[in-house]
């Protein structure tokens, strides 16, 4: 007998999200964003997932060189890029033999590149910063990339894309309205003398449902959604995934392994954080932090039990939960319950944990096993 908890991975849900992303992408080439193991989904089947409706006008985003040879290796022709580009020289000459786009964000890079003499041309991006400060070209800086990289025979194509830092928190304000002019700035430098101008990658999710004028800036450029793919909403306090038309692609769901009478004063779990405040039933649910639950999750974290809802009581352990089956009479061992997901979106999990949804989905712990359905 295997333990109740499981993970469903719904990739008919993956594609509907990818969808919507080119819904609002307006022509511009879609980069899907699978780092991080796909955020806890897998890397390859949702790769292959999205192969087909990717076409010949997008590519898949990574961080991880051993996770882009990988997609390589399994016969995945699709553009990659590699948003911090490469970490030392030597990874060099794998861009050219797998044919991967690199994220330049730094002089250094830049220099390491055209250095590099590479035996196959690739397209390379150059990351400015405008505001962000963590990665990126310095205002400045553009022009001097620009000239080593015109030295470079094996360079097939540049691309300038920055990252917005609050594109998630609220009406346009100082912090996009700026990063865009910043960016428009840094760009005038340059004298293009009647050239095209360079294409642009911009809008991650948030930027993408949001603010279409950063499309529309980039003029047929790329867009890059990442966390909205897998169902959940940049910016769940002001919209909900499901407003957004998005749909759950992982649902995490197991069963209650007992249950129990307590009375009135009784305390629950780790410390006794909860006490009861009246005579109820409560279920345990074999979930826990082990399973990549988050433990600061607090009494009163919403929870599905049998398709009604209900809420967690007392500290999270490392393997189980306890859930309040008040209004729940028919609940039972072997009732079914859900953590997040189907019913019950993993932002809302978030949000009382105090964290986003990024990091639950990303978490979870590789004891839960995958089903994969669509």
């Amino acid at each position: 007998m295997h333990r109740p908890l499981h993970t469903t991975i719904d990739l008919a849900a993956l594609r509907h999200n990818l969808g919507i992303a080119r819904q609002h992408a307006e022509g511009a080439g879609i980069w899907a964003v699978l780092k991080a193991n796909a955020y806890g989904h897998g890397l390859p089947r949702c790769a292959e997932a999205l192969a087909d409706s990717l076409g010949e006008t997008g590519g898949y985003a990574l961080i991880e060189l051993e996770s882009a040879i990988a997609l390589r290796q399994s016969g995945l022709r699709q553009p990659i890029l590699l948003l911090e580009g490469f970490y030392a020289a030597d990874e060099l000459p794998l861009l050219a033999e797998y044919r991967l786009t690199p994220v330049l964000h730094s002089l250094e890079q830049v220099q390491a590149f055209v250095a590099a003499r590479l035996p196959a041309r690739l397209p390379v991006y150059l990351k400015l910063n405008t505001g962000m400060n963590r990665l990126g070209l310095n205002a400045g800086e553009l022009p001097q990339a620009l000239r080593l990289l015109e030295t470079a025979p094996h360079i097939d194509g540049i691309t300038l894309m920055t990252h917005f830092s609050d594109a998630d928190s609220g009406p346009a304000g100082p912090g996009i309205v700026g990063q865009m002019r910043r960016l428009a700035a840094q760009i005038d430098q340059i004298d293009r003398a009647g050239q095209p101008a360079w294409p642009l990658c911009l809008a991650n999710s948030a930027a993408l449902l949001r603010y279409p004028e950063t499309i529309r800036a980039a003029q047929g450029g790329w867009v890059r959604p990442g966390i909205m793919l897998y169902g959940s909403s940049p910016f769940p306090e002001q919209q909900t995934a499901a407003e957004l038309g998005l749909r759950p692609v992982m649902t995490l769901t197991s069963e209650l392994i007992a249950v129990r009478d307590i009375t009135a004063g009784e305390r629950v779990g780790y410390g006794g954080a909860f006490t009861a405040e009246r005579d109820m039933r409560i279920g345990i649910v074999a979930c826990g932090y082990g399973d990549g639950y988050p433990r600061h999750a607090p009494t009163g974290t919403p929870v599905l039990v049998d398709g009604q809802r209900t809420r967690l009581l007392g500290r999270v352990s490392m393997d189980k939960i306890c859930v309040d089956l008040t209004g729940i009479p028919q609940a039972a061992i072997g009732t079914p319950v859900i953590l997040w997901g189907e019913g019950l979106s993993v932002d809302e999990i978030a949000m009382a944990a105090g964290t986003v949804s990024y990091e639950l989905l990303c978490a979870l712990t590789t004891r839960v096993p995958v089903v994969e359905i669509g």
